[in-house]
């Protein structure tokens, strides 16, 4: 139990607490993420969580059961896996968080993620979201090179 919480049957994680705010429910992922605490990162989320990746549309799926098969696989695997919010903002019921994800993968090579999700928050939980994060590409082209590539007038 926390002491002096004005709530004392919330008290029993470091992670629930009551939110006025959708940034809270990020915060409180973003905490268990880095606890590597699974359930109560799935207690994060609606049972009937949609989660759409509109970069990749292959990767949508719905239901909890797969946050749970994706984060086990990543936990597992990422044991020093570490997340933070870079920056967030409100509007409604929705968050907008600016993510960076690290840490080193099984093979040994780094994970260097950055993005932002959009999520709509319901009764405390995340209820759907959007995804726009992948692995950063340091060696990637110039941004002279992809507007050429944007605009189709690469010379090749």
């Amino acid at each position: 139990m926390i002491a002096g919480s004005p709530l004392p049957f919330l008290a029993h994680t470091t992670y629930a607490r009551l939110v006025s705010d959708p940034r809270g429910v990020i915060e409180r992922l973003t905490a268990a993420q880095n606890a590597h605490d699974l359930e109560a990162m799935l207690d994060c989320f609606q049972p009937d969580y949609r989660s759409e990746q509109p970069l990749f549309p292959s990767r949508t799926f719905h239901g909890v059961d797969q946050v749970r098969a994706n984060w086990s696989a990543l936990l597992a695997a990422i044991s020093d896996f570490r997340a933070e919010i870079v920056r967030s903002a409100v509007e409604g019921d929705s968050v907008f968080a600016e993510l960076h994800w690290t840490g080193t993968k099984a093979d040994g090579t780094v994970l260097d993620e950055r993005g932002v999700i959009i999520a709509g928050i319901r009764d405390e939980r995340i209820a759907w979201a959007r995804l726009y994060v992948d692995e950063v590409a340091p060696e990637s082209a110039d941004i002279d090179a992809v507007v050429r590539d944007m605009a189709g007038t690469n010379d090749s």
